[in-house]
């Protein structure tokens, strides 16, 4: 309650009062009028404002309409309650919205104002915006941790479900990083800030829910066009129901169910409680847009590596197939190649030397070809490390590119001629099969994988998951078109990858999904919807979310809007019901919007 709410309370209890002195003939009919002045002044305020700004006839020029004709139609009495009813109407209503807004916060978490920094005259107590970085703060059993960083001494049992979703603790140690707003569960640890305040994870976080709202869905804007369109109808109605009956009562009547605010609530308080919900599991969504195309979504694409697969896979086999170097010496040059990229196969080969305990150098020079490989100069050496399309392009004869079912080949040239392939092994992200299940039965057509990678690793991959359709040997411009294709078919696609490397492709679907954005500024910012775990379940829960809130949506602008406004006006024109009357049944359907969009804060959903 701010002081503008106070105010507000004020004024309708003032209207309230003195509309009750004058039904009881104590005060005279022009304070009444000042009453209603005082009261009517934020709707008329609000309503020009919005007129003048928007072109937009809203709910508060209704009210003004509706409480003057009253008044000055002889109504006196019956102008002033319905003002007071409608304002307590309105007054609930947004009071109920900050509260829905304010609930993101505390559905998530907070993070702590204070830390206890380690310095070298000791310890003390600091307001967090005195941290920098480098400083290194002490978080004990049972507190949260105030800021970004990584742990330099002693180990923890860390509960991240503020930020992933998950309710099972991590076990940390030195070396790792931690998220401002995560709890200790147990253990102690002496963090080095890297990040504080709005720059953490946990803010960016906040600040994306927050911001969500604004990207409102399409059906919040047909609502909004909706209620454009029907106010000038409206008011033809009421001038011809005038016309033929010449009954004020009845137009007041009918001005209260004729307007149009249940429109503007039925959606915007459904996408902050979805919203709300999907980041309590770990699953950021970005606005309302997102939410909706969630919910519409047909065809589902997948990117292999990193997604349908773990970011675990493993050399399985070397083949040398030239006999001037041995195995140990092609595994030191392509491991050397391939040290500083960041693709999960190059991981895998120098992961395996590193393993054998052999040697890798810093390459001379290096290069990152797209979809392809890595090109390098190793002591030396002229290096390609990648797949079979790299080799031709740049000189290398290949006869036939190596395949080997579900094994991913890793073919090695060292100064223009074919050295060796080594073999890599995908693991299968765990629930992957039971994941993309799921969301078949949610009405998920088609289940497609693109991958850069070669035919046979990629149909085995597919057939262990029950993927429908598989596009293998892809640049991440194909990936694009093949999208492309989908939407020009008339589907309505989702394409799930990591958030950086398959950020074109992400960009050009309905819905863009980046999986393990925890900590990662590039995945929050890739996609549309960004799920903080690498855990593809988080998807199901993800779409479950999206459909009930649709679901929901449709139940408010059905049932809110059309049932009881619908009933009240056939009342209103048969004589049945007055303005009073009209006015206290008023807030049925507000009531009815606000507990219907809440519980989706609370409510089971299947698949979450």
């Amino acid at each position: 309650m701010t002081r503008a709410r106070w105010i507000e309370v004020g004024r309708i209890l003032l209207t309230g009062l003195v509309a009750l002195l004058f039904w009881q003939n104590l005060v005279p009919l022009q304070l009444l009028w000042l009453a209603v002045a005082i009261g009517l002044y934020p709707l008329v305020k609000t309503g020009v404002i919005d007129l003048i700004r928007e072109r937009k006839i809203g709910t508060e020029i209704f009210v003004t309409v509706a409480t003057l004709v009253a008044v000055f139609g002889g109504e006196t009495v019956a102008g002033a309650v319905l003002m007071v009813i409608i304002l307590i109407a309105e007054f609930i209503a947004d009071l109920n919205m900050d509260r829905a807004r304010a609930s993101i916060k505390t559905l998530i978490g907070s993070v702590p104002q204070v830390a206890l920094m380690r310095g070298a005259d000791g310890e003390r107590v600091v307001p967090i915006e005195q941290l920098r970085t480098g400083d290194v703060v002490l978080v004990r059993a049972g507190e949260k941790i105030p800021v970004d960083g990584s742990i330099v001494g002693g180990a923890a049992s860390i509960n991240e479900a503020p930020i992933t979703g998950e309710s099972l603790p991590k076990d940390k140690s030195v070396g790792a990083s931690v998220f401002a707003g995560t709890i200790v569960a147990s253990g102690a640890l002496d963090i080095q800030t890297e990040k504080v305040g709005s720059d953490t994870t946990f803010a960016r976080i906040i600040g994306l829910v927050e911001n969500a709202e604004a990207a409102q869905a399409p059906v919040q804007k047909l609502a909004d066009k909706v209620a454009s369109w029907l106010i000038p109808v409206v008011f033809v109605f009421l001038i011809v129901v005038y016309m033929v009956t010449g009954d004020v009562r009845t137009i007041v009547t009918l001005l209260i169910f004729t307007s149009p605010a249940e429109l503007g609530l039925a959606t915007p308080l459904v996408m902050i409680a979805a919203i709300a919900r999907a980041a309590r599991h770990g699953i950021l969504i970005k606005g309302g847009l997102y939410l909706e195309s969630l919910a519409k979504v047909d065809v589902m694409v997948f990117d292999k590596t990193g997604t349908l697969t773990a970011n675990k896979s493993e050399v399985v086999r070397v083949e040398v197939r030239n006999t001037q170097f041995s195995e140990m010496e092609l595994l030191s040059l392509a491991a050397a190649a391939d040290r500083r990229s960041a693709h999960p196969l190059a991981k895998a080969v120098v992961d395996y030397a590193t393993l054998k305990q052999i040697a890798v150098p810093e390459p001379d020079q290096y290069e990152q070809v797209q979809g392809r490989g890595v090109i390098a100069t190793v002591s030396g050496h002229a290096v390609l490390v990648g797949n079979a399309a790299l080799l031709r392009e740049n000189g290398v004869t290949l006869v036939t590119a190596i395949e080997d079912g579900g094994q991913t080949p890793v073919h090695v040239a060292v100064d223009g001629q074919f050295a060796g392939v080594i073999f890599i092994a995908d693991t299968l992200r765990p629930g992957a099969r039971e994941a993309l299940a799921k969301l078949k039965a949610t009405g998920v057509k088609r289940i497609v994988m693109l991958t850069g990678d070669n035919e046979a690793t990629a149909r085995a991959v597919a057939t262990a998951l029950g993927v429908d359709e598989v596009r293998a040997n892809l640049m991440p411009e194909d990936k694009v078109t093949a999208i492309e294709e989908l939407k020009k078919q008339g589907h309505r696609v989702a394409m799930i990858g990591d958030g950086i490397n398959d950020a074109p492709a992400l960009a050009r679907a309905d819905v863009g999904i980046a999986m393990g954005g925890g900590g990662t500024q590039a995945a929050l910012e890739a996609a549309d919807i960004v799920l903080m775990t690498d855990d593809l379940s988080k998807i199901v829960s993800a779409r479950a979310i999206a459909r009930r809130a649709y679901r929901t949506i449709q139940e408010n602008l059905f049932v809110g809007v059309g049932v009881v406004h619908v009933l009240g006006i056939t009342a209103a024109l048969m004589g049945w019901i007055g303005p009073i009357e009209a006015a206290l049944l008023h807030l049925g359907p507000d009531i009815l919007v606000f507990l219907n969009s809440a519980k989706l804060l609370r409510v089971r959903i299947d698949g979450t």
